[in-house]
């Protein structure tokens, strides 16, 4: 079963599947923080894949953006963003699987945190093909450690600590946040 067909449960502090398996907890707060700094430096058009709680949303928000586009593919979380962009005239919904979603819109920075993502190994075309020369990309990086997997010719990393609540699938002290410059 594809993740747009789980039966999702919206708590204070994380999203659960109906078989409790962490979608996304509030202890990333911190990474979505750092992130939305990052990939909002020019201010422009951002692109964010993947809603989740609007962690990283609000961070976004918070930065003045031109243009704030956000895809998202579950029906309970495209419910959740809707009342969330309401009153934010920047905001632009694309409902779907970001990867056959019709963007044509060229990007200054772009986020990726999707959850049982089975397009994630396309991330480089895509950031390539809807950004612009020096965008900022950044992604959700499971791996605790610096390691290029989607081998971007320009990436650094800048260390996030955090405190994870126990889960599935983060449990370290240390995030090393992506920073790609196309």
């Amino acid at each position: 079963m594809a993740f747009k067909d789980d039966i999702l449960t919206f708590e204070d502090d994380k999203i659960v599947t109906e078989d409790d398996r962490e979608v996304m907890m509030d202890w990333e707060a911190p990474i979505m923080e750092k992130s939305a700094e990052y990939i909002c430096e020019s201010k422009g058009d951002i692109l964010e894949i993947g809603f989740g709680m609007g962690i990283c949303s609000d961070y976004i928000q918070a930065q003045g953006v031109n243009s704030h586009t956000i895809v998202e593919i579950h029906p309970q979380v495209i419910e959740k963003l809707k009342i969330w962009a309401e009153n934010k005239s920047n905001v632009i919904i694309i409902e779907g699987d970001w990867l056959s979603s019709k963007i044509s819109d060229k990007y200054d920075g772009i986020f990726l945190d999707t959850y049982g993502d089975e397009s994630w190994n396309s991330l480089k075309s895509f950031a390539i093909a809807v950004g612009k020369i020096g965008t900022k990309v950044t992604y959700w990086n499971s791996k605790a450690s610096e390691e290029n997997e989607h081998d971007f010719d320009e990436i650094s990393f800048e260390e996030v600590s955090v405190s994870p609540d126990s889960n599935e699938y983060f449990n370290s002290s240390i995030y090393y946040m992506p920073k790609v410059v196309l």
